[in-house]
């Protein structure tokens, strides 16, 4: 698990890491997502001291950090992957130690365990993160439902009766899959994908293909349809930065009616999955950079929004009546901009 994680299929990860970290410096306060990723492209493209090199850089940079336990466990699970063990295994150590209270560090250095069979250890980094970020909810948030998963597969590996924890998992998992979460994590598979048998590994490889149909729907389901939503400090900033946008935006009030009448359109369309995604400046600037244009070009918004909704940024539209308002007015959905006249 690693923040956007770039795909392996025709990225030369040594020239976009190397686009990163340019990207980085000329935007300092958005370097720690940059660099990560650029950390990532630096793995992938096999060269780990290089990475490490970066997890260093972010680790020693004077300005605080958004997720300095995430950055500490990326570098112990880089590290181990080129046999530096110790320093990885004290580097772990000092994260559970720490107990962050993020759901990225815990699945980071649970899933390094996980790799290099530390079953026992792996669990209990996940118990230990579940504990402390889930405790007794019966709905764990997105963010944190890997942790479940994550500790349901490895006490499968390790044949350990399944707990009230197990069978959460299986609820989250299995109300929204074909394939329930006690198969997909039955170690016999795991195993049999390992042997050296022909027959076993072609029993498998016909079982994964009747799932795949099963899987379709999920895997081919498009991005959300979502609509930027600029906050009204963010959209201050960004017009005082590129007044060229000023026709696009003529002042929070129209830019936050006009999102609520657009999506209004779209549902009453049919159009499903709607969606709202928040920008900020810092992150517009990159990836303006990113893209080798000026944020100044208003094309760029339509393709900064999609981008962030790939990501999983996007909050789901309509909010619930009593949740609250997505505009950030503090009111409810239902007597703000849920209201109809």
């Amino acid at each position: 698990m690693r923040p956007d994680m770039p795909a392996e299929n025709a990225v030369d990860h040594t020239e976009e890491a190397a686009r990163l970290e340019r990207a980085a410096a000329l935007y300092p306060a958005d370097a720690e997502a940059l660099l990560l990723r650029a950390a990532a492209h630096r793995e992938l493209g096999g060269d780990r001291p290089a990475a490490t090199a970066l997890y260093d850089r972010l680790l020693a940079a004077p300005a605080e950090l958004d997720d300095p336990h995430l950055v500490r466990a990326l570098k112990a699970s880089n590290l181990w992957q080129y046999d530096h063990v110790a320093e990885a295994r004290a580097i772990i150590d000092g994260v559970r130690a720490a107990a962050p209270r993020t759901p990225e560090a815990w699945l980071v250095v649970a899933e390094a365990l996980e790799t290099h069979d530390e079953l026992v250890l792996a669990e209990e980094t996940f118990t230990d993160g579940a504990r402390l970020l889930i405790g007794d909810s019966q709905e764990p948030t997105s963010a944190t439902r890997p942790l479940l998963y994550g500790r349901h597969r490895v006490r499968r590996m390790l044949g350990a009766d399944h707990d009230a924890w197990d069978s959460l998992a299986d609820r989250l998992h299995d109300s929204s899959s074909a394939v329930r979460l006690d198969e997909l994590h039955d170690p016999k598979r795991v195993w049999s994908l390992g042997s050296s048998d022909p027959g076993e590994l072609a029993a498998e490889i016909a079982r994964l293909r009747a799932e795949l149909g099963a899987f379709r729907r999920e895997i081919s389901r498009p991005f959300p349809v979502a609509v930027l939503h600029w906050p009204e400090q963010e959209l201050n900033e960004l017009l005082a930065a590129y007044p060229g946008l000023s026709a696009e935006y003529p002042s929070h009030a129209d830019h936050v009616a006009a999102i609520e009448a657009s999506l209004r359109e779209l549902a009453a369309s049919g159009t499903p999955n709607l969606g709202i995604v928040s920008g900020t400046v810092p992150s517009y600037e990159a990836f303006a950079a990113s893209e080798a244009a000026s944020p100044e070009d208003a094309t760029l918004l339509p393709q900064y929004a999609t981008t962030l909704a790939a990501r999983g940024r996007a909050l789901p539209w309509p909010p619930e009546p009593t949740a609250a308002c997505w505009c950030g007015s503090g009111s409810q959905y239902h007597s703000c901009h849920g209201r109809r006249s």
